[in-house]
């Protein structure tokens, strides 16, 4: 199986970075995960509940990081154990990049980035129950459990830094909005502020 993906993040490239290398975040975003520990030098033993169709299992296992490039990336390897329903193997390289803000006006330049671009591939192989089930029932599984990852992961992290600058902004500009429209519709209909009030001596 090969899968690989981008995500644009609302936070910045170091804060990704220490999401990222956090367990206890690991944990919480990872579904069906039971345990995300550090036992060695980037090593961890990890528990994680998986069901793919109508096979459930539990898999125990370790991931080792290396090529740790901090704040850019990192590759990991993992393998674990799922007991009667198989094993899994395989291999994943996780890259972060700032991403500069839209085309700004020259006074908006020194504006921070607007967050960080995550690339990553994996490649992984399956055996046992789970290998039976075919091809296309364990992508759609490995599919679903990336994009729920990242539903939480982006969850965890406006929870913990607030909502992305875009976010927030459009928030405060929203009101505006709404009072230059009622401003608007009210001076068509003859009511409010005329732009060029007549002077009193001049009325009919």
């Amino acid at each position: 199986m090969e899968m690989l993906g981008n995500r644009r993040l609302g936070i910045t490239q170091q804060q990704a970075w220490e999401a990222l290398n956090d367990p206890e975040t690991l944990k919480k975003c990872i579904p069906g995960c039971d345990k995300f520990e550090l036992t060695g030098d980037n090593t961890y033993s990890v528990a994680l509940a998986v069901k793919i169709g109508p096979v459930s299992a539990k898999f125990n296992g370790k991931v080792v990081l290396s090529d740790i490039v901090a704040p850019n990336g990192y590759k990991l390897s993992f393998e674990g154990q799922g007991g009667v329903a198989g094993f899994a193997k395989g291999s994943s390289s996780v890259t972060l990049k700032p991403v500069a803000g839209d085309a700004a006006p020259a006074e908006e330049a020194a504006a921070p980035a607007a967050g960080c671009e995550l690339d990553y591939t994996v490649q992984a192989q399956v055996g046992g129950k789970i290998a039976q089930l075919g091809q296309r029932l364990i992508d759609g599984a490995a599919k679903s459990t990336a994009d729920d990852f990242f539903k939480r992961f982006e969850a965890e992290m406006q929870s913990r830094y607030g909502p992305p600058p875009a976010a927030a902004s459009e928030t405060a500009d929203a009101p505006a909005e709404k009072t230059s429209v009622m401003s608007g519709l009210m001076k068509k209909i003859g009511l409010g502020k005329k732009d060029d009030p007549v002077p009193p001596g001049d009325a009919a």
